[in-house]
């Protein structure tokens, strides 16, 4: 009989360790490519074998037993001798170096090195975020075989069909083969400039799901919190990586407001009107911890950071009117230089208003309108439309708000530009 428990137990399993699972076999095989697939298929098997035999004792160590023995079943499958077979098959039936422990027969006797661990999963992490691929390529790529999302789950969080999700895993694989991207940690030349496409994928990740582009939740808890944990992974992985330590920073206090972001229903509750005790508290002395770190690693803070840092003055702040604005608009104008984009301009913006009142702030708004970088963008004219509310021009508000709602993706988000229009009179 079918142990319903069996099937919960592989979800578990899987979510942590499938990143560890992916890269020893990475690391096995020398092919990232097949790793991926051998893993799929050690999953497969464990929701069959699992609900009808039970959870082995060493779980993790089942799974990659079986992609091992899938590794030398592919391999005798291509009917050729060459070195990488027999290299693997001599270590596999003979417990050799490259197994790092006793044969695959006895998967409960499999124990993971910790340092070899680690290197496997950070070339996991900057494999799967490599540059030559798009960035779609490789968030997808990168919740699946680091964060062990299936193709339906990133599917449904970027609200994309499941056969995308797929096409862009299987092209980004094709891709990583065609370009011969190695298996390994980059040296250390590398590491720094290849960190920056890593850290990046992470943080779209955890864009979207804390402010949801589409759809009718505001936030994706389930998408910010795998952000949340593959910033924490790298954060032990490379711990002398002054902006790996501010963009978790940024993270753990952008998600501490999460609880008091909405309501019963789910309606968003604007930063004024959010009751502060609810924030969470816990997050917010991880998320101060990891800033004073990116400071002391770092030689000054880089743009995670600062963006932590400004998080950190709403998270200290009692109130709206007691934050200090002014730190918050100096840390926007060292953004603006460090990563200059018309975002960081909107927001700078927004702090000057509440520093210095809405007319300081609109001919920042005005010169970005102007511009035309946001044009497609809802918050634009959901900032324009706000400070002309505040400065008594309600008709080129209300305007602004309507625009605002047309571009505006999220039903949420469109429900609060409404009930400011309509609070207009």
């Amino acid at each position: 009989m079918s142990d319903p428990t069996g099937r919960r137990a592989v979800a578990a399993v899987w979510r942590i360790e499938s990143a560890r699972i992916v890269g020893a076999l990475a690391r096995y095989t020398g092919d990232f490519a097949l790793a991926e697939d051998l893993a799929q298929e050690a999953l497969a098997e464990a929701l069959v074998t699992w609900p009808r035999e039970g959870v082995p004792r060493n779980p993790a160590g089942w799974l990659l037993t079986v992609g091992r023995r899938r590794a030398v079943d592919a391999f005798r499958r291509r009917a050729t001798r060459d070195r990488k077979y027999a290299v693997l098959a001599r270590d596999l039936g003979e417990g050799g170096v490259a197994s790092g422990g006793p044969p695959p027969d006895r998967e409960e006797d499999v124990v993971w090195d910790p340092d070899r661990i680690d290197d496997d999963v950070l070339a996991l992490v900057f494999t799967a975020c490599h540059p030559v691929l798009s960035r779609e390529a490789r968030v997808a790529l990168t919740l699946r075989v680091v964060g062990g999302l299936t193709s339906d789950e990133i599917a449904k969080a970027f609200l994309v069909p499941t056969a995308t999700v797929q096409a862009r895993i299987t092209r980004a694989k094709k891709t990583l083969g065609a370009a011969r991207v190695p298996f390994a940690v980059p040296p250390a030349d590398e590491r720094a400039a290849r960190l920056g496409s890593v850290l990046s994928v992470v943080y779209l990740i955890f864009t979207e799901g804390s402010s949801a582009s589409s759809g009718d939740d505001l936030i994706r808890f389930d998408l910010a919190g795998e952000a949340q944990r593959l910033a924490r992974v790298l954060a032990r992985l490379v711990p002398d990586e002054p902006e790996v330590h501010g963009l978790l920073a940024l993270l753990e206090l952008t998600a501490a407001r999460f609880p008091a972001r909405t309501g019963p229903d789910g309606e968003p509750v604007l930063l004024e009107h959010q009751d502060r005790r609810r924030w969470d508290r816990a997050a917010i002395v991880r998320g101060r911890a990891a800033l004073v770190r990116a400071e002391r690693v770092g030689r000054g803070l880089g743009a995670y950071g600062l963006q932590a840092a400004i998080a950190e003055c709403h998270a200290v702040a009692p109130s709206v009117g007691a934050t200090d604005w002014e730190r918050v608009v100096l840390l926007y104008e060292a953004l603006g230089r460090l990563a200059p984009s018309p975002v960081v301009d909107l927001n700078r913006a927004v702090a000057v208003s509440m520093a210095r009142g809405p007319a300081a702030a609109l001919p920042v708004v005005d010169e970005l309108a102007a511009g035309g970088a946001l044009a497609g963008s809802h918050l634009l004219p959901s900032v324009r439309g706000e400070l002309l509310t505040r400065l008594g021009r309600v008709e080129e508000a209300r305007a602004e708000l309507a625009r605002a709602v047309e571009l505006c993706g999220n039903e949420r988000e469109r429900a609060v530009l409404r009930g400011k229009i309509a609070a207009l009179g």
